[in-house]
């Protein structure tokens, strides 16, 4: 298979499969009288591991030790459990300030009047409680668009 076909069965990108390759977490391909990578079944099965950690979050060191504990034989449970009970130690983390940042959101929001006057309280804890900026007395260049509001006008006047 080439790496357009291994890509598409395991659900893992080409970029991504060359990536794992040029970092050692998987060993390269072998390569054909052409040059193109040739891949197993095999490579398959490995990259859909990978795929599955990485949806579970865990980081590339993690899966260097999970696919070294998948291939030995003599492993104990006990090793790839505690990989996994620190990862889900981790997500409880993230998830407990991902709903702290949720809950604050809807704080703020439910305390902005959200009409056409100026005052805002998000805006007013995002700065930390200090007034708006001094301007220079020209419009914002990249504002909400992330674009220079400026640029189109002055391609218009060359």
């Amino acid at each position: 298979m080439n790496i357009g076909d291994v890509a598409r069965a395991s659900g893992v990108s080409a970029k991504m499969i060359r990536y794992y390759e040029t970092i050692g977490l998987i060993p390269p391909a072998s390569r054909g009288q052409s040059g193109y990578r040739n891949y197993g079944d095999n490579d398959v099965h490995t990259l859909r591991f990978i795929r599955r950690a990485r949806d579970l979050g865990f980081t590339v060191e993690q899966m260097a030790d999970l696919l070294a504990l998948w291939h030995d034989r003599s492993r104990a449970s006990a090793e790839v459990k505690k990989i996994a009970l620190d990862q889900v130690k981790i997500l409880e983390r993230k998830a407990d300030e991902l709903k702290a940042m949720s809950r604050t959101l809807k704080h703020l929001a439910a305390h902005c009047h959200g009409d056409a006057r100026p005052d805002c309280p998000i805006l007013d804890d995002l700065s930390g409680g200090v007034s708006e900026p001094e301007t220079s007395g020209e419009p914002a260049r990249f504002g909400r668009t992330g674009i220079n509001p400026l640029q189109g006008a002055q391609r218009s006047r060359a």
